[in-house]
């Protein structure tokens, strides 16, 4: 008798088909990359110039 998988193993499972990457500094990535927003680093050349 074979046990169903649940809805979250399916998840797992399809998530890691696509190569799903699960890490914090990519979703930073990506989410500054839809936002636009500026990176630290870009945010830290921005004050400088502003005194």
């Amino acid at each position: 008798m074979t046990k169903e998988k649940t809805q979250i193993d399916k998840f797992r499972d399809t998530a890691r088909e696509l190569e799903a990457d699960e890490s914090e500094a990519a979703f930073d990535a990506k989410l500054r990359k839809l936002v636009g927003a500026p990176t630290k680093e870009q945010e830290a050349e921005a004050t400088k110039e502003k005194k």
